[in-house]
């Protein structure tokens, strides 16, 4: 288990006038000695034996197999006494051979998991002693099914000429790419070298160090990368396609194949504006260049924090830069992720509640409060939608679930993100207001870099940083929140300002009968900015479904059939399918399969499959399209539509 680092670190909570006294500033971190041994329920690693410090990947990636063939070196810390075995996390992995300092060791892939995959048992040729280093090497190949590889043929790609592949190892997949310890708890830098096909490109979530002709193949290049931050497993990333570059800023370039990069460096071109915002409220930027890869439209998820090349969804690019959001939730995943991580998944809101406080904090410090408070009502509807999805006693509906024999991509929802805002949003008001809150979070941040935590070192330590308000932290309802399901205990009482035109708008529609239908014009649009638009078109899916004559009205007044932004037209379709509108249906299945980002697909297929007249016709598209989705969003969407032997 990593210490965390704590050199010169003084709480600013501690601080009055005069220096804090070493007994106070004991207390605020008494819980980084008496952290409890790790377990983590989504690992099979021997996280108590050995720690994972440095992992240098050696790797060539074949278009035509579909896999990854390479070697892997992993520099283990020996954490107890008379140690001679380890055992690391696969799936689906192809071990050749395992050395250990350099002798043969002998290996054994353990029965396969449910979704975990299989122990891989390593016993050594000899004993080591706590506090001893020593390096594994393991020869291996992935499978043309890794979970954590996507492979695109040039049909599928934005420019039809060139193969793509990209990872996305969150939460439990990087031991379908590389034997390792795949859990948050540990953390580790990274070298890698990777050889690639000389019109490719290859980038990961590293610093890029070169580039040479590969000795062994003169059709290919190898690229050779550093991260010499310590990061958990889940944030090792690789992107290899047709990729094009564009500087935005002093330390950022966007990446993407030709066709959008140019689009990607106009909407991203306020990067650095947020990444100063993002300093000035949690700490120095740690991890040297912010580069932004767009990828095809097969990722299943707006975006992912994968450190130096955060990965986007090209839906963001609407062109009118209010999905600015993704990219500030990214950046704040470098503090609150990235750089102190949730120390096994049961733990997750720490990452997400935490980095939606910060990006709604950047929203208010770039914006207005007013936003700020606009986008926690937006979230915490979402949050409500995630509980009536599980059922509001479903267990997943904690704040902090039990994981036992659970697939952390089904239990994945909005939750951790919005009721651990929603949490963070109460301590707030408790406390003093963002100034002083915010206060803690940064000091959260710099007493815990470079570590993983959990809830309770959480807890431990803002009792600690607001020790004169003991009184007040003691009648929150932890248990409440926690480990209660359904909605949290206490409702946020947010201004409604900008709330207040949405449901207006949409409380007009839902009265209107059907002869003031001639009362809409388009002028009522102009009221709204493209974050009221979105709050307003989700207004309308709480309601009853509207009668068809009004979705034809609206449709005829607003033209929303029209717009861009991929928020507004995911949420507008659904509701032309719930009114029963045939003619959407067919756009709401080219929407859910034109792009495969999971938060637009899986609701799209399931309000076509929900409406009875085209149940097969949902699943007929979902069949054709299923191979250019990503292998998690199929197998969540054949769940969804009840498809046998998903």
């Amino acid at each position: 288990m990593r210490r965390v680092r704590r050199r010169h670190i003084t709480p600013p909570g501690l601080k009055s006038t005069r220096r804090a006294s070493s007994a106070q500033f004991s207390r605020a971190v008494s819980v980084l000695s008496t952290m409890a041994p790790v377990s983590d329920p989504s690992s099979f690693s021997s996280l108590s034996k050995c720690a994972t410090k440095h992992l240098n990947l050696t790797c060539r990636v074949d278009f035509d197999r579909r896999v990854l063939k390479g070697k892997v070196a992993l520099t283990v810390e020996v954490l107890e006494d008379k140690f001679s075995s380890l055992t690391l996390d696969s799936k689906n992995l192809k071990i050749l051979k395992v050395c250990a300092n350099g002798q043969a060791a002998k290996f054994a892939v353990g029965a396969q998991h449910r979704f975990k995959g299989s122990p891989l048992e390593i016993t050594l040729a000899f004993e080591l002693s706590r506090g001893q280093h020593v390096i594994v090497e393991i020869d291996y190949e992935t499978s043309p099914s890794a979970t954590a590889l996507q492979w695109l043929t040039p049909a599928q790609t934005a420019g039809k000429a060139h193969p793509y592949l990209f990872s996305q190892c969150q939460a439990t997949h990087c031991r379908t790419m590389v034997p390792c310890q795949d859990t948050p708890s540990i953390k580790h830098t990274y070298y890698a070298q990777v050889s690639v096909p000389k019109e490719l490109v290859a980038l990961m979530s590293a610093v890029r160090d070169g580039q040479e002709a590969d000795p062994d193949d003169n059709t290919r290049i190898v690229y050779r990368f550093r991260q010499p931050v310590p990061m958990p497993s889940y944030l090792i990333a690789i992107v290899v396609g047709a990729l094009e570059s564009r500087e935005i800023g002093p330390r950022t370039r966007v990446w993407s194949e030709k066709e959008f990069v140019d689009r990607a460096a106009f909407e991203f071109s306020e990067t650095e504006t947020m990444l100063k915002t993002a300093e000035n409220l949690a700490g120095p930027y740690v991890w040297g260049q912010y580069d932004i890869l767009v990828l095809p439209p097969s990722f299943p998820y707006g975006g992912m924090e994968n450190p130096c090349l955060t990965f986007v969804t090209p839906t963001v690019l609407a062109g009118d830069r209010s999905l600015a959001g993704v990219i500030a939730h990214e950046i704040s995943h470098s503090w609150t992720g990235n750089l102190v991580t949730n120390k096994t998944w049961e733990h997750f809101w720490l990452n997400e509640g935490h980095t939606v406080y910060l990006e709604r904090m950047i929203a208010r410090c770039m914006e207005s409060e007013q936003l700020r408070q606009f986008k926690g009502i937006g979230g915490w509807k979402e949050l409500q939608e995630s509980v009536n999805q599980f059922g509001a006693n479903s267990g997943l509906t904690n704040l902090v679930p039990n994981l036992d024999e659970v697939d952390t991509d089904e239990a994945f929802s909005s939750v951790p993100y919005e009721k651990g805002f929603a949490l963070l949003y109460h301590l707030e008001e408790l406390m003093g207001g963002p100034e002083v809150f915010m206060g803690f979070v940064k000091s959260y941040i710099q007493l815990f870099a470079y570590g993983s935590v959990t809830t309770e070192e959480w807890k431990n330590y803002l009792f600690a940083y607001f020790k004169d308000k003991v009184d007040i932290l003691n009648k929150v309802d932890w248990n409440g929140w926690m480990h209660t399901p359904g909605m949290p205990p206490v409702k946020p009482q947010y201004d409604t300002t900008m709330a207040d035109a949405c449901s207006t708008l949409c409380q007009r529609w839902v009265k209107a009968k059907e002869g003031d239908l001639a009362s809409f014009t388009e002028a009522d649009m102009k009221k709204l900015n493209s974050h009221q638009l979105i709050e307003f078109v989700a207004l309308l899916l709480q309601e009853e479904p509207l009668p068809l004559a009004h979705v034809k009205r609206m449709q005829e007044v607003y033209r929303l059939n029209d717009v861009k932004n991929a928020e507004v037209r995911f949420r507008w379709l659904r509701v032309c399918v719930r009114a029963r509108w045939e003619e959407a249906v067919t756009l709401a299945l080219k929407m859910a399969t034109d792009q495969g980002r999971m938060k637009f697909t899986r609701p799209l297929f399931k309000e076509v499959y929900n409406f009875p007249k085209y149940s097969e016709e949902a699943v007929k598209a979902f069949k054709e399209h299923r191979g250019a989705l990503h292998p998690v969003t199929a197998m969540l969407v054949a769940k969804d539509l009840k498809i046998d032997g998903n």
